[in-house]
């Protein structure tokens, strides 16, 4: 366990909204272990870590462990609470969420991290801290010690985005498709990319944190070297957009993701990452690409597993 100079956790009080709760003070936790997420819907390090988390929720509830979700938005879109309470949903999160739109919670901690986890003993001071995936059972381990209690961890195993990524075979970083982020594609063909390159086909506007489709018809193309590809999107104000995913020109069959069927074909309904593909057989190099049906497609970052 991590030495503190008794850092007291603080206040909640920033949190511009909840999710399946009523706002929790200071006073409202005092006397329990408490357990501080940082996350945001769409990022794919939280989605991997949440499993983790909700099971360590239902284990110790009774045992005086309470975790508090703090969903601070890293793209625009995720600043709205309804496609939080969606995520909630979709993820069976049954712990209290802060919505911290204006990043008070988040500044409060001093936090940095997606995500980011705080471990709290029942006179509220910090005692431990995690940022990123893993360290599981070290991690469960702190909240037994801080609740006085010993006994085998819970097993835990993710399903769709939540499964653990394939680090022997991960070699492509996320890449940020917003010229605020670094993002720049390659100007060739789609047959010339180099692995980890992406390129653009049709009519785009490049803004700071997002590409925004122009026109019907226009695609991306990434080179990449992973078991599983995702893209985080919104349809914007538009009604929802079908699209479509190759991979190497030809539809994904068994190597679709859950979000696209065997044909390659899916439907970009609400803000969100995406898993377009997950490969089923020899991860090797190969190219995605994705074509929209429909203008208004929102695509903001590729990540991968």
């Amino acid at each position: 366990m991590s030495v503190f100079s008794r850092v007291h956790m603080p206040s909640l009080d920033g949190a511009t909204g909840w999710v399946g709760s009523e706002p929790l003070g200071l006073d409202d936790l005092r006397g329990r272990v408490v357990l501080v997420n940082f996350w945001t819907l769409t990022c794919i390090n939280w989605l991997r870590q949440e499993p983790y988390v909700r099971a360590w929720s239902r284990a110790y509830r009774d045992d005086g462990l309470i975790v508090i979700g703090v969903h601070t938005p890293e793209f625009t879109f995720e600043h709205d609470i309804e496609l939080v309470r969606k995520a909630v949903e979709v993820r069976d999160i049954d712990y209290p969420v802060a919505q911290d739109n204006d990043y008070g919670v988040w500044t409060a901690f001093a936090n940095h991290y997606w995500p980011a986890l705080y471990f709290v003993d029942r006179e509220g001071v910090i005692r431990d801290e995690h940022f990123g995936e893993g360290r599981y059972e070290e991690s469960e381990r702190v909240i037994q010690r801080l609740l006085g209690v010993e006994r085998d961890l819970v097993s835990v195993e993710g399903a769709g985005p939540e499964a653990a990524a394939d680090w022997d075979n991960l070699r492509t970083p996320e890449t940020y498709l917003g010229y605020g982020r670094g993002g720049s594609g390659a100007d060739t063909p789609i047959s010339d990319l180099l692995l980890n390159d992406w390129a653009l086909a049709g009519e785009w506007t490049i803004g700071p944190e997002n590409l925004v489709l122009d026109r019907a018809g226009g695609s991306i193309a990434f080179r990449f070297h992973a078991r599983d590809a995702h893209l985080v999107m919104s349809p914007g104000r538009h009604e929802p957009i079908p699209f479509h995913v190759r991979l190497d020109g030809e539809p994904p069959g068994a190597s679709h993701g859950v979000d696209t069927d065997e044909d390659g074909n899916g439907l970009l309904e609400t803000g969100r990452m995406y898993q377009l593909v997950r490969q089923q057989d020899r991860i090797v190099d190969r190219t995605l690409e994705i074509t929209f049906d429909d203008p208004g497609a929102e695509p903001y970052s590729f990540t991968f597993g």
